[in-house]
């Protein structure tokens, strides 16, 4: 049975030996930081740790997590007015986080998982999360599908119920075309 996901944290650094894994930056010592999970791959249990952030980098790059954090950081936050107005802007471009999704491909370069033919910049795509082998342990991973071959990958019958529920961000035309594609 798989552990439950570690919720993430905001904390102030114990140390200056963490670097930001959003910019690569130290992260001072005392200094507030996000902390998301991440696999370790230093342990041989295979438990996961956190990989860290610094709170403006956290609000352009992982909204959903530091929003997560906010909510349950009971501490006084510097600048707090300016990381929320951060975590606005960055929330309304931020890809969802629950699958199956929808959105429209941003490259040419994924292939759809079901009939390995490339997904064209600009059309439909579905996002399912996938296991995928690095070599000394399993971790997750987005993959992708044409709306039309979703259904026959994945055997869901609610699949576009699912998919409409996790994708905020298509129109109405792009839910509609979603729709005669999976059906």
């Amino acid at each position: 049975m798989e552990p439950p996901p570690m919720p993430s944290v905001i904390e102030p650094a114990k140390s200056s030996r963490a670097a930001c894994r959003t910019c690569k930056q130290p992260i001072q010592k005392g200094e507030l930081r996000l902390g998301v999970e991440a696999p370790n791959t230093f342990g041989d249990s295979g438990e996961p740790s956190y990989q860290w952030h610094h709170l403006a980098c956290a609000a352009k790059k992982k909204p959903a997590q530091l929003r997560e954090a906010l909510g349950t950081f009971t501490g006084e936050i510097p600048g707090k007015d300016e990381l929320l107005k951060a975590l606005d802007e960055s929330s309304a471009k931020a890809k969802p986080t629950n699958y199956p999704y929808a959105e429209l491909a941003s490259t040419g370069r994924a292939k759809c998982q079901e009939c390995e033919q490339p997904l064209e910049k600009g059309k439909l795509r579905v996002a399912i999360e996938r296991e995928v082998e690095t070599g000394s342990f399993m971790a997750k991973g987005t993959g992708y599908l044409h709306a039309r071959c979703a259904k026959a990958y994945t055997g869901d019958p609610e699949l576009l119920e699912k998919i409409k529920a996790n994708s905020k961000g298509l129109g109405a035309a792009e839910l509609e075309e979603l729709g005669r594609e999976i059906s």
